[in-house]
């Protein structure tokens, strides 16, 4: 995690030399200050559980695929600093709504850490819609859909949810993580958990230095996919 830099005099907080998707567009907003090492990259440091929805159409078609990220009570906590709220410990969409559209906007880079592909080939997918932020229980939630581009009707349907670099790590929730908004009555649904090593387990095996040499490639992350697959007859 970040630690935030103090208010300049006018009130205003400095932008933040952060370097990666999720701190670094809240970092635009709160001001968090200083740079993270590769060191820092290396491993989680903001957990999301989540609860995905694929929406299809009339015709049985997918048209995209709906998302709420909760993010772990520390990094809400820290989200939340600097943002303007009437009521204290509570805050409305309309007042979370700058920093909706910054999350959103920064997730780009990283296609959303959402990959689709439809009968074996990639689909393409547009910028996010429908998108806001509420605040429940201490926990931060980011709502959008991310619409396919053109819709696509396949038998074979994977959805892949996961950070390349893992420095998100994304954790299925435990009651209904995935739906089919939609679908039709004979699809079949399977959704497989992410699976692999604990950050604890790296640490014993070598620490920062282990965790460094593997996210090397930018694509240690695939491992701990959160894999969805529907099949339509």
């Amino acid at each position: 995690m970040q630690r935030a830099t103090q208010p300049t005099p006018g009130g205003r907080r400095p932008l933040a030399c952060s370097l990666y998707s999720i701190v670094r567009a809240l970092a635009l907003v709160l001001g968090a200050g200083c740079a993270l090492t590769g060191a820092a990259r290396a491993h989680p440091h903001v957990w999301v559980t989540a609860k995905s929805e694929l929406v299809y159409a009339a015709d049985g078609a997918l048209t995209g695929v709906r998302h709420a990220w909760a993010f772990d009570d520390m990094f809400s906590s820290f989200a939340l600093q600097g943002i303007p709220h009437k009521r204290k410990g509570a805050y409305t969409r309309e007042e979370l709504a700058p920093l909706a559209q910054i999350n959103v906007t920064s997730l780009k880079e990283y296609g959303y850490f959402t990959r689709v592909r439809a009968d074996g080939k990639k689909v393409p997918l547009s910028e996010p819609v429908d998108y806001w932020l509420d605040y429940t229980g201490s926990v931060l939630t980011l709502h959008f859909t991310l619409p396919l581009k053109a819709p696509v009707t396949a038998k074979s349907l994977m959805v892949e949810i996961y950070d390349p670099t893992w420095f998100v790590d994304f954790t299925l929730a435990d009651k209904d993580p995935v739906a089919l908004q939609g679908a039709r009555p004979d699809c079949k649904l399977e959704v497989q958990p992410a699976t692999g090593f604990t950050v604890a387990q790296g640490q014993q095996l070598g620490g920062e230095t282990f965790f460094n040499s593997l996210s090397a490639t930018g694509s240690f992350g695939a491992q701990f996919a959160n894999k969805v697959f529907v099949k339509c007859p």
